[in-house]
């Protein structure tokens, strides 16, 4: 048999078709979870604004809380939108996010004392809190939206194995849940007229919000540790 000698003009070119589509994905996902988080922030800012300033005219302690619900996550949301910037450099952003996600757990447990102590302050005063109708809407509107956000959360962080954006991700779900009672304390007190509505549905609020604050403290939830690929 005569050996087949190719020219370097024939030898064949040495081709990785596996690395370079995995890296474009990986930036995809990093720019589709950045797109949500800039969301988040926007929609938390609103949401923050008008239950703030509906919970203080109309002497809503559910209200104010769940205001400054929605200050914490919009900070959260900044935080882990500086996280995905970070891509590059798993060590540094892994540091920073335990003890950033941290200083979210001190903000979430002094944010459980206040509307725990308002909540009894406003029972044992009887205080007779206005009825809010913007405050109804921004309840609604985030019970519609916030699952659907946390659901697109979901789907990224799994595609990009990150514990830290699931973590995120369950933070919409949680103002959810906020939104739930929130808006079941507003209709109670807006239809029937039942004051202690809203004090009660603050207090309602206020384990999850600590167990949220604790589990800051502890490190749990956004820690995306081994994730990164």
């Amino acid at each position: 048999h005569v050996p087949l000698i190719l020219s370097p003009a024939m030898k064949p070119l040495a081709i990785h078709p596996a690395h370079t589509p995995v890296a474009l994905d990986r930036t995809a996902l990093v720019a589709r979870g950045r797109r949500l988080e800039y969301f988040t922030i926007a929609w938390n800012a609103f949401e923050a604004t008008v239950a703030l300033a509906s919970g203080l005219l109309a002497g809503s302690i559910a209200l104010v809380g769940f205001g400054l619900d929605s200050v914490i996550e919009t900070i959260s949301a900044g935080i882990l939108l500086w996280r995905l910037g970070a891509e590059h450099d798993p060590e540094r952003r892994r540091r920073a996010e335990r003890a950033a996600h941290r200083l979210v757990g001190v903000s979430f447990l002094l944010l459980a004392a206040y509307v725990a102590i308002e909540s009894i302050r406003a029972l044992w005063i009887k205080a007779q809190p206005e009825r809010s109708i913007p405050g109804i809407l921004i309840a609604i509107a985030a019970v519609v939206v916030m699952p659907l956000l946390g659901r697109a959360k979901r789907r990224v962080a799994a595609q990009m194995g990150s514990r830290a954006l699931h973590a995120d991700s369950r933070q919409a779900d949680f103002c959810a849940y906020l939104s739930a009672f929130l808006l079941a304390g507003l209709l109670l007190h807006a239809l029937l007229g039942w004051w202690w509505a809203d004090p009660v549905a603050a207090l309602v609020m206020t384990p999850i919000i600590a167990r949220e604050g604790v589990q800051g403290l502890r490190g749990e939830g956004c820690d995306d540790c081994g994730c990164a690929h």
